[in-house]
């Protein structure tokens, strides 16, 4: 019902930055709570950052509070993620996700739940050298 596509992701120095974007098609995009994942090698998927549908509330993993921004444009239908100050741990597979929306918020959550998602891109790799 949605379909999503990550760009972006390259070898960057740390200390660098990055914009990592993600398109999406298929019902109105507006619809859905959007979210990044990252997936490091041997390593569980974890959430990185969570958007709601109408581009309001945010929510971040504490690992990448003050450094990673996330937005999205429903016109164009994209979100992006700009990861600033990267370090060597952020090297991972980065994934865009899709739920339909129920907003994010005390009463329904952060959004950090991969479960929650219905939706995935293929990823795209980011790797951070020393």
């Amino acid at each position: 019902q949605v379909q999503l596509v990550e760009s972006g992701g390259r070898l960057v120095q740390a200390g660098g930055t990055l914009r990592l974007s993600c398109a999406a098609s298929g019902r109105p995009f507006m619809l859905y709570d959007m979210a990044w994942f990252r997936q490091a090698p041997g390593k569980e998927r974890e959430f990185v950052a969570a958007i709601g549908r109408n581009g309001v509330s945010t929510y971040y993993a504490d690992s990448v509070k003050g450094r990673f921004t996330i937005s999205r444009d429903n016109a164009k239908n994209t979100m992006s993620v700009q990861m600033n100050s990267l370090k060597p741990e952020d090297t991972a597979v980065y994934y865009c996700a899709a739920r339909l929306g129920i907003g994010l918020g005390s009463r329904t959550g952060s959004g950090s739940t991969a479960n929650d998602y219905n939706y995935w891109g293929q990823g795209t790799q980011v790797t951070v050298s020393s």
